[in-house]
């Protein structure tokens, strides 16, 4: 029999504890793959903040730091300093890297910080109940916004990579989506060249924000939830590659 599928060595060979439908594994997957096309395993460490994407380490081959929620950008910034010849890299969600890590996150990018960030936007906070997040769209119903997200109370979604986008110190920032076959293979090009500039020592820090589908939070299912990002979230986050 053909082989058409296998999975790359830096993912690890585990069951996962991502609810059904969740954009996390696809995610993992194309990190993973990056890292083993690059060659640099022996030289990359993760760094995973509180929240969904804390896990990651359980599931990337590769050293692996768990931070504070929202910390991770500051972490990420001394170990590169200290650690020049490493390539660095933080897996942060919409809850962690736009709410309590907003600071961390403009800094790092506002010093050039040679870092990469890969930006897991489902506009919910997933691992505490579905609340709110900073990227919750207007009209979405959460766990705190049962009617609803209403700008007059709640204001509005932040495009954290169009914030992003104007700092000097950012060189690269698109925003892709985990949402069908298409947006998958342009998302893991996106992945791959945010660690392309780091291991080709460009100066400045790279972020790809992944708009990735929460069926449960949503309330939706897994199949509604891909459908929902094509329909509804991309008008909000418009697909752009916004610098670099």
């Amino acid at each position: 029999m053909k082989t058409v599928f296998t999975r790359t060595p830096t993912l690890k060979d585990c069951p996962t504890h991502y609810c059904p439908g969740c954009g996390h594994g696809i995610a993992h997957r194309l990190i993973a793959e990056t890292i083993d096309e690059l060659g640099i395993r022996g030289r990359t460490i993760g760094i995973a903040p509180v929240g969904c994407s804390v896990l990651a380490y359980d599931y990337l081959d590769v050293d692996m730091i768990e931070v504070a929620h929202g910390r991770a950008p500051a972490v990420a910034t001394g170990m590169k300093r200290t650690n020049p010849d490493k390539i660095i890299f933080s897996y942060q969600g919409d809850g962690d890297l736009a709410a309590i890590g907003t600071a961390e996150i403009i800094h790092a990018a506002h010093r050039g910080e040679q870092i990469t960030v890969i930006f897991i936007n489902n506009a919910v906070f997933g691992m505490t109940g579905g609340q709110m997040a900073p990227t919750t769209m207007l009209g979405q119903i959460t766990a705190t916004t049962q009617q609803g997200r209403n700008p007059a109370d709640h204001g509005y979604p932040l495009n954290v990579s169009e914030l992003l986008a104007v700092l000097p110190g950012a060189i690269y920032i698109e925003r892709c989506a985990l949402a069908s076959p298409a947006h998958i293979r342009k998302a893991k090009a996106a992945v791959k060249h945010a660690f392309e500039l780091q291991v080709k020592n460009a100066k400045g820090l790279s972020l790809v924000e992944l708009l990735s589908p929460c069926p449960t939070y949503w309330r939706l299912s897994p199949a509604q939830a891909l459908e929902w990002i094509e329909n509804e979230m991309i008008k909000v986050f418009p697909l752009v590659r916004l610098k670099g």
